[in-house]
């Protein structure tokens, strides 16, 4: 997949591709159908399909307060986007400039002269422009009046394991991972809520115990609710290796402050992996995908009694990871 930043770059992409414009974070089912389908048309009309995303997201520049966190960082958005059929992403800067171009103007300067595509295609949602003015039946009044086709997919559904059904969105993924639902966010997600970083030295308390983690530095994405997780491992040495590696080591995660020493501990995101020497991976970057949480964190009176818990913790993640990893 080429990538490409600016927008004097556009000139570079063949007149005549299929177009989908959003912001994609995380990647999630809905836009997996409307990829699929650009694929589609893509493929019948023998051309390439073109994705234009956004970094960083409008509203943290816009409005910074109101900004939603990242569901992911942009070389995993980049890493999946190519594995769902992209053969050119074009990462348009958020700037105020850009972001205060009326409609029209949107459809007139990346599409009609930029992109020049023969068709695109969108979320039921999808709203662009100043203020978000723009809907998915602006873009085909302003882009059927140039002759280019606008394919409209209808919002995604999933059934929760507790029989609930959702629409897909980013925003109800959001929601379930800062609320530690790791189970309802990856059927939403269509695979587990990863989070990505650079494994530090940590302070060497769960070895100590006879459970050696590995620590993560806080990543610039949503971080699950404090709790114990099952989860599988990723290691890479770098950021976008571990997003192509398929190790799946099996672990427990603990996100927390470790009450049981003290009062005013530091967020601590741990991995203590299901296998041995997992020490030599110190130094390196991991990927931590949460499959189910186990429990919420506690304040334990002895070391014991949380070695004890923790032993528990293990065995369970073992359980609920037998099928996952099989």
């Amino acid at each position: 997949m080429q990538i490409i930043k600016t927008e004097s770059e556009l000139e570079k992409i063949r007149a005549g591709a299929v177009l989908t414009i959003g912001n994609f974070d995380g990647v999630h089912t809905g836009h997996q159908a409307i990829l699929s389908a650009a694929k589609r048309i893509a493929v019948q009309k023998q051309t390439e399909l073109v994705v234009m995303t956004f970094q960083p997201h409008p509203l943290s520049v816009l409005n910074p307060k109101k900004a939603p966190g990242s569901l992911m960082p942009p070389v995993l958005k980049e890493h999946l986007l190519a594995e769902l059929g992209a053969g050119i992403l074009f990462v348009a800067k958020s700037e105020p400039e850009l972001l205060s171009l009326a409609a029209e103007d949107f459809v007139e300067r990346f599409i009609v002269k930029g992109i020049r595509p023969i068709a695109i295609v969108e979320g039921e949602d999808f709203n662009f422009g100043h203020k978000r003015a723009g809907s998915v039946h602006t873009l085909q009044k302003f882009a059927g009046a140039e002759g280019i086709e606008v394919f409209i997919v209808g919002p995604k559904k999933a059934k929760l394991a507790g029989g609930q059904t959702v629409e897909v969105s980013s925003t109800a993924i959001r929601d379930m991972v800062t609320k530690g639902k790791a189970a309802d966010a990856a059927i939403l997600l269509g695979r587990p809520y990863r989070l990505i970083g650079n494994i530090v030295p940590g302070r060497g308390k769960g070895k100590q115990l006879g459970f050696p983690t590995l620590n993560l530095k806080k990543p610039q994405q949503i971080v699950p609710a404090e709790g114990v997780y099952a989860g599988l491992v990723e290691i890479g040495d770098g950021e976008a290796q571990v997003c192509l590696t398929k190790e799946r080591i099996p672990a427990v995660f603990s996100i927390g402050r470790a009450t049981t020493y003290g009062a005013g501990q530091s967020l601590l995101i741990e991995a203590h992996l299901l296998i041995d020497n997992a020490e030599q991976f110190t130094g390196r970057w991991m990927a931590m995908d949460f499959i189910e949480r186990i429990r919420s964190q506690q304040k334990f009176v002895s070391e014991k009694e949380l070695a004890e818990q923790i032993g528990r913790d293990c065995q369970k993640a073992q359980q609920i990871l037998r099928n996952v990893v099989a």
